[in-house]
């Protein structure tokens, strides 16, 4: 990807996060980058190649660490604690994107949709079998796996918006102290 489409996207994305992928149109994107709104078809399609661009990304980062994990002969203990790890890392290094992905997903169109959904379907089957294991291995009461993935996944999947009002020091107590607080309540 060139430097210009990147800035594009970043921007785009930006722009997505506060307003919604619905209530930004080309100009705005343009305006914002301070070029014609002509010169951005240059580099890119329009806004739907932005927003696959953006959660396809995000969602492949998710599926790629969640492979990783598993290929690890941890505990499922620790398995969790490592996606827990996970969630943060992008949510602080793709703040933006991972805003789009979690309120802009539905906009996506055709293929990407389907690949977006398949990739979101098989992460939280496979989070679902770890659980499931640290269950079955004693490492995590026995309670609804559902539940449990609920839990996790409802605190995991907003912290973006907690990420950037917060300074270095309290990202990396977040990231010491949320798997601890998490998990405190499924361990064993």
């Amino acid at each position: 990807m060139t430097a210009r489409k990147k800035q594009i996207v970043r921007t785009a994305a930006q722009l997505f996060k506060q307003r919604g992928y619905s209530a930004v149109t080309m100009r705005d994107l343009a305006a914002a980058l301070d070029i014609k709104a002509a010169s951005l078809y240059n580099h890119i399609s329009g806004k739907q190649e932005i927003l696959t661009q953006l959660i396809l990304e995000v969602a492949h980062k998710f599926t790629n660490g969640m492979h990783a994990v598993q290929l690890d002969g941890d505990s499922a203990f620790a398995k969790a604690e490592k996606l827990i790890a996970l969630h943060i890392k992008i949510a602080v290094e793709h703040t933006d994107a991972l805003a789009v992905l979690n309120t802009d997903w539905m906009h996506l169109e055709g293929k990407a949709y389907e690949e977006y959904i398949a990739l979101r379907r098989k992460y939280e089957l496979d989070f679902k079998q770890i659980l499931l294991d640290g269950i079955l291995s004693g490492e995590f009461k026995k309670l609804s796996v559902e539940t449990m993935l609920f839990n996790l996944l409802s605190t995991l999947r907003s912290i973006y918006l907690w990420i950037p009002k917060k300074s270095a020091t309290e990202v990396a107590d977040l990231e010491k102290e949320l798997p601890v607080i998490l998990l405190k309540g499924i361990k064993s």
